[in-house]
């Protein structure tokens, strides 16, 4: 093939579905005509921003902060530094050898699987099946419920491909990028055969009030005011999805509501000095007194003196078994 032939064929014949072909093209030149597929690989993950944001994103998460809760390394706006200065070279490469040898050992212990959450498929899903299974899944999480506003979603393989799924579209259901991590290649747990439910219209916690009542928001879950204090201060954390009760929200739905009652934990206290304790409770069933049927955790600021003798807290659900 000549220059010309080449250039013609970038400019008028080139049908493009994503940026692939250009970009072999352009890596194969600045390498001098020739290059190993290794090498091609490396050079499309350095031009690819999805995976920058995504390592970018998994630094800060793990090691980063681990590395900093033991000082080994500080965070200065996007620089991140070394906490150790002026190393010698005979140093330098001290560490570097340490550092490889952990790394080659838990290589050699776990091999490729270190990788499995990133690894892309030799036969990867038809971009028609993919659509399909999106768009059939409203755009939401068959495991947690959560919507592609709140995080990102994947396609997941029920039965792994690892363990013999395939590609066909009834092996397929969409996962959130978290739930797809955590379930990795271990389970094969059709999620689809019980969707999470949305609203339920007669469900007040279902309403559209929740929401204005809002305080606080993080993803999965609101905080409101409940309507009948029993102390100042009392709130509420709710799912926004309709679950029946704390047994019945996913993990990931646990989660967000842990962090939101730890943000009220500490900021509670800021704005009334009064308040040194809490009652983090649940009612789940009508037996146990829940009259609300939709998941909600109570919040209870507590004040040195607001009950004659508060020992036993919680077990005077039950009246009479409070004291022991």
């Amino acid at each position: 093939m000549t220059f010309e032939q080449l250039i013609d064929f970038i400019s008028t014949k080139m049908k493009m579905s994503h940026i692939y072909q250009p970009l072999l093209i352009r890596n194969l030149v600045d390498a001098g005509g020739s290059a190993t597929l290794r090498q091609l690989a490396q050079y499309f993950l350095s031009q690819d921003e999805s995976q920058l944001i995504y390592y970018e994103n998994r630094i800060k998460e793990m090691p980063l902060k681990v590395l900093s809760k033991h000082g080994i390394v500080s965070k200065d706006g996007e620089l991140v530094h070394l906490n150790v200065k002026g190393l010698t070279l005979e140093q330098k490469a001290h560490i570097r050898s340490i550092c490889e040898q952990k790394l080659q050992q838990f290589v050699q212990k776990r091999g490729l699987s270190i990788w499995d959450y990133r690894l892309l498929e030799s036969d990867p899903v038809p971009d028609s099946f993919r659509y399909q299974v999106l768009k059939e899944s409203g755009g939401r999480c068959a495991l947690c419920g959560v919507t592609k506003k709140d995080s990102p979603l994947d396609v997941d393989h029920i039965i792994p491909r690892n363990r013999g799924g395939s590609n066909d579209i009834s092996n397929l259901q969409v996962l959130c990028s978290k739930c797809n991590r955590s379930k990795r290649d271990k389970d094969d747990t059709d999620f689809r055969s019980n969707p999470p439910d949305d609203k339920v219209e007669s469900c007040i916690f279902c309403s559209k009030e929740i929401v204005t009542r809002s305080i606080a928001d993080n993803g999965l879950v609101l905080a409101i005011e409940d309507k009948f204090p029993v102390t100042p201060g009392h709130l509420l954390v709710i799912p926004k999805r309709h679950t029946p009760d704390y047994f019945t929200m996913t993990s990931h739905e646990r989660q967000c509501a842990e962090e939101l009652i730890r943000y009220f934990k500490n900021e509670i206290p800021k704005k009334d000095k009064s308040v040194s304790g809490f009652n983090v409770g649940m009612n789940c069933g009508e037996v146990a007194g829940q009259t609300v049927m939709h998941a909600h955790i109570h919040l209870i600021p507590r004040r040195e003196g607001d009950v004659e003798d508060p020992r036993g807290g919680i077990r005077h659900v039950i009246a009479g078994k409070g004291y022991y």
